[in-house]
C-alpha cells in the first residue's frame, strides 16, 4: 500500500493555473499534490553571443529552491556564491526538455527563459517543474504573436515530465517525498505529447533492478504523462 493511499498508477491531483504573475510573458503555477512550482518566461531581444547573427532563438532554464520548501530551512545559494551540482543538472534538464518542445528557428533572435522557483517541495520538483515550464512558455510564446514578433508558431508539441519508481517491490507512478526516500529504485522520464522520449533518468538506489522492472516503469510513466499533457491542453484552452 502506497502512504498517499493510491493505485500504482495513479498520480497526485494536479493543477495548472496561468497568468500568475503579472509582468513577466508567460507563468504558471503547478501544483502537484504538496509540491507547488512558479514558472514564469521572459523574453530578452538578444540571443548568446555565440548565436548572434544566425536568425534562431534559444530558450534555457534557471531552477530553485526557496529557503522553506522543505521541512527545515535551506541556506539560499546565493549565500554561498555558487550554484550547487544538483540545481545546475535540473536547470540544464528543464532547458534541454524546453527546446525539444520549440522550433527554434522560428522564434527569431530572441531569448526566452523559464524561471522555476519551488515553493514547496513534496518529490517530484524536476518533473513538475518541466510540465508548468512548458505551459509558461505556451504563453510566452502567444504574447509573442499578439505582438507580431513570431511569424509562425514556434511551438512544436507538447512536454510533460513524472516520476515513476519502484517502492516496496511494486512499480509506482509519480512518487512523493515518502516513496521517493524509501524508492529501490526511481527514474524521471520526459517525454512530448505524441508520447516521444525526449529524456530518461533511471537509478537504481539499492541493488540492480531487471529490464522488466524498467519496462513497467516506463509504461507507468506514459500513462502518467498522457494525463499530464491532458491537463496541459484543457489548461491552454
Amino acid at each position: 500500500m502506497r502512504p498517499s493511499k493510491r493505485d500504482a498508477q495513479d498520480i497526485r491531483p494536479v493543477s495548472l493555473e496561468r497568468g500568475v504573475s503579472k509582468y513577466a510573458e508567460g507563468s504558471c503555477l503547478i501544483r502537484c499534490g504538496d509540491t507547488h512550482v512558479l514558472c514564469t518566461a521572459s523574453i530578452a531581444e538578444r540571443v548568446p553571443p555565440w548565436m548572434r547573427g544566425l536568425g534562431r532563438g534559444w530558450v534555457t532554464a534557471e531552477y530553485g529552491m526557496l529557503p522553506r520548501a522543505t521541512s527545515d530551512r535551506t541556506r539560499r545559494e546565493a549565500t554561498a556564491g555558487r550554484q550547487s551540482g544538483r540545481t545546475l543538472e535540473i536547470q540544464r534538464l528543464i532547458g534541454r526538455s524546453l527546446r525539444a518542445a520549440i522550433d527554434l528557428d522560428k522564434l527569431g533572435e530572441v531569448q526566452i527563459t523559464v524561471d522555476c522557483d519551488v515553493l514547496q517541495a513534496d518529490g517530484g520538483t524536476r518533473t513538475a517543474s518541466i510540465t508548468g515550464a512548458w505551459v509558461a512558455l505556451h504563453d510566452c510564446v502567444q504574447w509573442m504573436k499578439a505582438r507580431n514578433m513570431v511569424t509562425q508558431d514556434p511551438i512544436k508539441d507538447h512536454v510533460a515530465a513524472i516520476s515513476c519508481g519502484l517502492y516496496r517491490d511494486m512499480a509506482v507512478c509519480d512518487l512523493d517525498y515518502a516513496e521517493d526516500s524509501e524508492a529501490q529504485a526511481d527514474a524521471n522520464f520526459v517525454m512530448t505529447g505524441k508520447g516521444e522520449l525526449i529524456e530518461v533518468q533511471g537509478t537504481a538506489e539499492g541493488a540492480p533492478f531487471s529490464e522488466a522492472a524498467f519496462i513497467e516503469l516506463l509504461s507507468l510513466a506514459r500513462g502518467g504523462i498522457s494525463r499530464l499533457v491532458d491537463l496541459q491542453k484543457t489548461a491552454v484552452g
